[in-house]
């Protein structure tokens, strides 16, 4: 790949002011995508859903970087990475004030179009800041910039559910199942529009603070950068480029990889909650099962913190992605294999059944798979590396499609174990669930070890 020129505004060759900026802009993504955690058992609850139901949250956010990834990739070749940046920012202000009617209304499908509106402006930074922070140093280092982004984008995880809970649903132990099975049916739809009602304030503010953020991105340095140096790719149509891209096998296998492994991570952070509950691990103010996202971003965050620490002095990208791999493989089958009764105690929580640990422990395992694959993915794709970065933004589907996979497959064993009086002592479909974890940490594995080698098909 030869040498990617950057223009700087000031200086030349130096990474402190994107990244200074990209890394404010992941705490945002963060914030904003990790609220699903806590969302789908609220939109269960007050939208009166099923478990497969739920899981449409992940559906409508994470379908929206499928659908909009390309269009993103010809968005910003128009506009700019700057201008891009700024849109995007718009378009997630324009989602969150969406929630207000949605909320207004309590239905259900208006809420789906709020967050596909959300996912979308999501899309257009994404495809924007992935491929600018690999870049804009050395190949080598790209898994260490990643990771600092990372820690921004986790630790928002982290607090995104401690505060929606805190701040706005810290009264949902008033609002359990079998409190609002017993209220006669006009309290019950007035109990839960105010449920929903909670949830108009917070959005609202977040969309004055999105447009606020799109003005200062504007009139920031953040520089462009110049992906086409030799101009191989400005002649070419986008379809040709598609085509063109998908003569990398790197990248073919890159995209499957990050597929599964969103899958994986959004899984282990957004069912938590659900599973969590399940349990009935609601803590002495009934609403602790909603705070369990953060245990799977503290994990995370650990994650990034050894990558940045590690990679690349003491190992490789390719390494870290081996052992992600390995850990994520061995975590599922213990998730999947140890009873929910054996419990644990931790200084200062409540008693947590061990199997909640495990899949907190998935975001260790997923930690530094996003930072290891793309630059693995993206290598040697020259004039590409733009048009690839929006086709490896389109894997985040697996974000949209595992999950409403978990919760179909859970709600066929529960219903299943219930028909067969078997629902008090057999292993929930919540659990048994995780399997369809398995297949993904296999690819994940086949990529670290062959596929991002692979030159030509």
């Amino acid at each position: 790949m030869s040498e990617v020129s950057i223009t700087l505004e000031k200086k030349q060759n130096t990474t402190l002011i994107p990244m200074v900026i990209l890394t404010s802009l992941f705490f945002i993504f963060g914030f904003v995508t990790w609220l699903n955690g806590p969302l789908i058992p609220f939109f269960k609850l007050a939208c009166e859903l099923t478990e497969s139901q739920a899981y449409f949250v992940t559906f409508a956010f994470y379908i929206a970087y499928f659908v909009m990834a390309i269009p993103s990739s010809f968005l910003i070749e128009k506009v700019g990475y700057k201008n891009g940046i700024s849109l995007g920012l718009l378009v997630i202000a324009i989602g969150a004030i969406l929630f207000y009617p949605a909320a207004e209304a309590r239905t259900f499908g208006l809420f789906l179009i709020a967050l596909f509106v959300m996912g979308t402006g999501l899309a257009v930074l994404q495809t924007a800041a992935n491929p600018y922070v690999v870049v804009i140093g050395p190949r080598e280092s790209a898994a260490a910039r990643i990771s600092v982004l990372g820690i921004a984008n986790k630790l928002a995880g982290f607090l995104a559910p401690l505060a929606l809970t805190s701040l706005v649903l810290s009264n949902i132990g008033d609002y359990t199942a079998e409190k609002i099975a017993v209220l006669s049916a006009a309290d019950k739809e007035k109990a839960l529009d105010l449920l929903a009602l909670q949830l108009q304030s917070p959005y609202l503010y977040m969309a004055i603070i999105m447009f606020v953020l799109a003005i200062l991105v504007k009139f920031s340095p953040l520089p462009e950068i110049n992906l086409d140096e030799d101009g191989q790719v400005m002649h070419l149509s986008i379809f040709k480029q598609i085509k063109e891209a998908f003569q990398h096998p790197q990248l073919v296998f890159g995209v499957i990889t990050l597929m599964v492994y969103i899958a994986a991570e959004v899984l282990a952070g957004d069912s938590i909650g659900g599973f969590g509950k399940q349990l009935g691990v609601y803590g002495e103010t009934g609403d602790f099962y909603l705070k369990l996202t953060s245990f799977t971003m503290t994990a995370m965050v650990l994650g990034y913190v050894l990558g940045i620490t590690l990679i690349p002095k003491y190992v490789s990208q390719v390494f870290a992605l081996k052992a992600s791999g390995f850990l994520g493989f061995i975590l599922v089958l213990l998730i999947v294999l140890i009873s929910p009764k054996m419990m644990v105690q931790l200084p200062g929580i409540p008693q947590l059944p061990v199997v909640i640990i495990l899949v907190a422990l998935l975001g260790l395992a997923n930690s530094l798979c996003w930072p290891a694959i793309w630059p693995m993915a993206l290598q040697d794709l020259g004039g590409f590396t733009k048009i690839g970065g929006a086709i490896l933004i389109m894997g985040i589907i697996g974000g949209a499609v595992f999950p409403l996979l978990y919760g179909f497959v859970a709600d066929a064993i529960n219903v299943s174990n219930a028909a067969s009086g078997l629902h008090e002592t057999a292993k929930s479909g919540n659990q048994i669930a995780y399997l369809i974890l398995l297949p993904a940490y296999s690819m994940i594995l086949f990529f670290a070890y062959k596929g991002h080698k692979y030159r030509s098909w």
